[in-house]
């Protein structure tokens, strides 16, 4: 397929130099305004497409792509998760999905650190004071939080992103821990002085702080549930860069409205933009719009991954990023 044939559909608005790159390169319709295509957009779409770029906020499952045309041969994904793809069913029609891996490894566990600073030592309860101008001047008693220095952490899911935050969280002196379907090699867990725990449920009840750092599949649906939050330290502190949906949201609320958990620091969320509104009311609770990728360079060099991938399928070649089953 020769690349100035192929028409490619963008679902969003992407970087200006990625999308200006993607119109020397291919027939691209770009998205314009930069709001979330509705399921019938999506569906005309993949009528008229050679190749889908679409991204997280995208649900394409096996009843859309049943509505795709014949043409519809790759979806590019922007974004390295892909849960929000009927793989199997791509698969099965003939369609190959490609996604965007480790490019945004490193701005993620930056997010993931900043999270956890921000609920321990109660960040955003400074600054609402600030904003305010209620601020009195110093106290000694006023605004303590605690130390990150000695505490320990419990990665669940030792991935890249799971071992960047492993490498941020040791440097600030914090005791490492993780979950993972495998255990890494003795080197790696050298590295960072890394405890395994085959059990969660055990590593769960011991740490001062979980991060949730895995993908969402049906294993990992609401793999902390209510049963395993209430196997948190009332103390203790819980973090998401990952995927909402690994989380029991609802669950989550209340525990932190109780007090049983100390506090949380979310970037996803488990109904996407539908959150619920009882964590918006919380001192203990660090909420952000998903913006654990959110550099320039981040973005960008997903675009450049996408772009690479679409290329190389122009060429008549496996897109060096494609994504199988077996991978999920």
């Amino acid at each position: 397929m020769g690349s100035q044939r192929l028409t490619v559909v963008v679902t969003r608005r992407l970087p200006e130099v990625v999308e200006t790159r993607m119109k020397e390169l291919f027939d691209v319709e770009l998205r314009d305004p930069d709001t979330r295509m509705t399921r019938e957009e999506l569906a005309a779409a993949m009528r008229r497409a050679d190749v889908l770029v679409p991204c997280v906020t995208d649900h394409i499952d096996s009843n859309l792509l049943a509505q795709a045309g014949e043409r519809l041969k790759l979806i590019a994904n922007y974004g390295a998760g892909v849960d929000h793809i009927d793989v199997h069913s791509a698969r099965q029609r003939g369609v190959l999905i490609s996604n965007t891996p480790g490019v945004v490894t490193e701005d993620t566990a930056d997010m993931t650190m900043a999270l956890i600073l921000a609920v321990t030592r109660r960040i955003p309860e400074g600054l609402a004071v600030m904003q305010s101008g209620q601020w009195q001047g110093w106290a000694p008693t006023a605004f303590m939080g605690g130390r990150v220095g000695g505490r320990r952490l419990g990665i669940l899911g030792m991935g890249r992103i799971g071992t960047a935050v492993a490498r941020r969280a040791a440097a600030f002196g914090m005791q490492i821990h993780y979950h993972n379907r495998k255990r890494l090699r003795p080197e790696q867990e050298a590295e960072v002085e890394a405890t395994y725990w085959e059990s969660l449920d055990q590593m769960v009840s011991r740490m001062d702080v979980i991060s949730v750092n895995c993908p969402h599949t049906p294993a990992t649906f609401h793999l902390m549930n209510a049963r395993r939050l209430r196997l948190m330290k009332p103390t203790g502190v819980i973090v998401n860069t990952s995927r909402g949906e690994v989380i029991d949201e609802n669950a989550l609320t209340r525990m932190l409205r109780a007090g049983e958990i100390a506090g949380a620091g979310l970037d996803v969320y488990e109904h996407g933009k539908d959150i619920n509104p009882r964590l918006r009311e919380l001192s203990n609770v660090v909420l952000l719009p998903h913006m654990g990728s959110a550099t320039v360079e981040g973005r960008t060099e997903m675009g450049e991954k996408v772009i690479i991938n679409i290329k190389t399928f122009a060429d008549g070649h496996r897109p060096p990023d494609l994504v199988v089953p077996g991978m999920l």
